[in-house]
């Protein structure tokens, strides 16, 4: 059961892209669709546990887990849902690359040459994906492609906080996360409503509430299968079996027009993997 729920995670999130581009096409700016998903997970830890809002706001620390997950949800929902799925997913999958370096800048742990070599083959893969044509730096081409990036910079963030505040109670925890899924995400929606870049939230007609009801419902069980699976397994195992989400991604991304696939990108995105493999290696020998 542990496995089949990591697994079931891992496969909401690497199917996402598809609804989220529903809804998009529809009318709706993915950021909303975040904010309204987010929504119903943040009221059911507020009625089940009340008294996580007292250590939350007593926590700065969990403020930053809040902006952190907020961050990380609004970059991978946005890029997925307007940019090539295949590369937005490998490049927020650089995450093992920015956790050592900020495990070593917030908790002071020491590079081990297993890190120093995942770091290495990460931005390795990197720079066969982003290398442009005709010569010149590896940087993002587009901004899907910054937002895979950040995003996966955020992600690391939120994962180093949370080993870092391990302490705390768990639906603290859960509740900083999801307040930063409703919060970060309604005001880059909000602002860029200001700016003429974005439209209020709509839908076409009433019938529409009933899928986006139904995949609220989705991530919220996909988030208690996640919990489940990860407090019953070793940490490796949990990161290998959720790398699952990329090749779910992937090959929906590819069958459904979400992305393409070419040399490039198949060749660093395997030196991505196998850097988010050496990493749940290493949590394996420590």
């Amino acid at each position: 059961m542990p496995f089949l729920g990591l697994i079931f995670n891992a496969l909401v999130w690497g199917l996402s892209w598809w609804p989220f581009r529903q809804f998009q096409a529809a009318g709706m700016h993915p950021l909303w669709t975040t904010v309204l998903l987010y929504t119903l997970s943040w009221l059911v830890i507020c009625i089940v546990n009340r008294d996580a809002w007292r250590e939350f706001l007593a926590s700065p620390a969990l403020w930053v887990v809040m902006l952190a997950a907020g961050a990380t949800n609004t970059f991978f929902n946005w890029g997925v849902a307007t940019g090539d799925v295949v590369r937005v997913v490998l490049l927020f999958y650089l995450m093992p690359l920015w956790a050592v370096l900020l495990a070593r800048l917030i908790l002071g742990e020491h590079l081990t040459r297993l890190a120093l070599l995942r770091m290495a083959l990460a931005l390795g893969g990197a720079a066969t994906m982003l290398a442009p044509a005709g010569g010149g730096m590896p940087l993002p081409a587009s901004l899907a492609d910054w937002l895979g990036v950040v995003g996966g910079m955020c992600f690391a963030l939120n994962n180093v906080m949370l080993r870092r505040e391990a302490a705390r109670g768990a639906h603290a925890r859960a509740l900083a996360m999801f307040t930063g899924g409703v919060l970060v995400a309604g005001a880059s929606a909000s602002l860029m409503v200001s700016q003429g870049l974005a439209a209020w939230p709509s839908l076409p007609g009433p019938l529409w509430l009933l899928p986006l009801a139904g995949m609220a419902v989705l991530f919220f069980l996909s988030n208690l299968s996640l919990q489940y699976g990860a407090a019953r397994l070793p940490a490796n195992v949990t990161a290998i079996v959720m790398l699952i989400e990329v090749p779910a991604a992937a090959i929906s991304a590819l069958l459904w027009g979400g992305g393409q696939l070419d040399a490039k990108t198949a060749i660093g995105g395997l030196c991505i993997v196998g850097a988010a493999l050496l990493s749940a290696l290493e949590g394996r020998k420590s």
